[in-house]
């Protein structure tokens, strides 16, 4: 494996973009198509590093306000949240349901269970990784791509949440949130910063296992979101070397929220006709 050109003792596959010498974390400047090393950084125009970048997180803090409130309309407190058989009528309309995407056409439910939350406990530990991620991703990202991946994300684990169980009541925004952490994965691993020792893979590990030890979770919706996220974050890490700008990092992200949309509408339909 190669080593940074400044650090000869540190491997690393990553190299500039500009000059292709290879460069370790602590060599690494950020910009819009790629990585560069300090040489390459300072005869652009100006750029931010990786540790002096400190964007606010516009969307993030926007998003977990959305979501806090949409909690509050549900019903906080209400008998849904405890399990009994009484749900509110904001979870009813909105909840991610099989039968109602496929014979009601409520395809707005893909996006608007990720908004709604079984209890306390789901909306605190959901929002705090969101927070968690959403500080760590944006300021890179942007406020475009994130908002892009993160949607991206949500849709992906609707349609795994309609492949694995059509026919249950499904809401939170877990989903999107192991979009994030896929996407997290994915970005510190094409930097070169091992996610095992970051937190971000021990966390995933985690979440998994709680996904498949702990009654009552959308395995399915875990897992499209961190395979959507995943893929997502890919298709725009290569992108960003293509083009500058935006526009085919978002497109990109539109085109996997749509095919993940169209899945899950074909796989609520089929379950529809299965159950009929």
């Amino acid at each position: 494996m190669a080593t940074c050109y400044r650090h000869p003792s540190r491997e690393t596959g990553v190299s500039c973009s500009n000059c292709g010498k290879p460069i370790c974390p602590d060599c690494m400047t950020a910009t819009p198509v790629g990585m560069r090393c300090p040489d390459c950084a300072g005869r652009r125009t100006k750029v931010h590093t990786l540790r002096s970048m400190r964007a606010d997180p516009t969307a993030t803090y926007v998003i977990i306000a959305i979501n806090v409130l949409m909690f509050v309309a549900a019903g906080a407190g209400g008998s849904w949240i405890t399990g009994g058989n009484g749900r509110s009528a904001v979870f009813q309309d909105f909840a991610l349901y099989g039968p109602a995407v496929n014979i009601g056409h409520d395809y707005y439910r893909l996006i608007t269970s990720g908004f709604l939350h079984s209890g306390l406990l789901h909306i605190g530990f959901n929002m705090y990784i969101l927070y968690w991620l959403g500080t760590m991703l944006e300021p890179p990202l942007g406020h475009a791509r994130f908002v892009a991946l993160y949607f991206t994300s949500l849709v992906c684990g609707s349609f795994g949440a309609l492949l694995f169980s059509p026919h249950a009541f499904t809401v939170g925004a877990s989903g999107a949130v192991f979009g994030l952490m896929g996407a997290a994965f994915v970005m510190q691993r094409a930097r070169g910063i091992d996610p095992m020792q970051s937190g971000v893979g021990p966390i995933i590990l985690l979440n998994l296992a709680i996904s498949f030890l702990v009654p009552n979770i959308s395995i399915g919706g875990h897992l499209g979101g961190l395979v959507g996220g995943a893929v997502a974050a890919f298709a725009m890490d290569r992108l960003a070397g293509v083009r500058r700008g935006v526009v085919l990092p978002v497109a990109a992200c539109l085109a996997i929220g749509a095919v993940a949309a169209v899945a899950a509408v074909a796989v609520s339909g089929r379950a529809s006709g299965l159950a009929g």
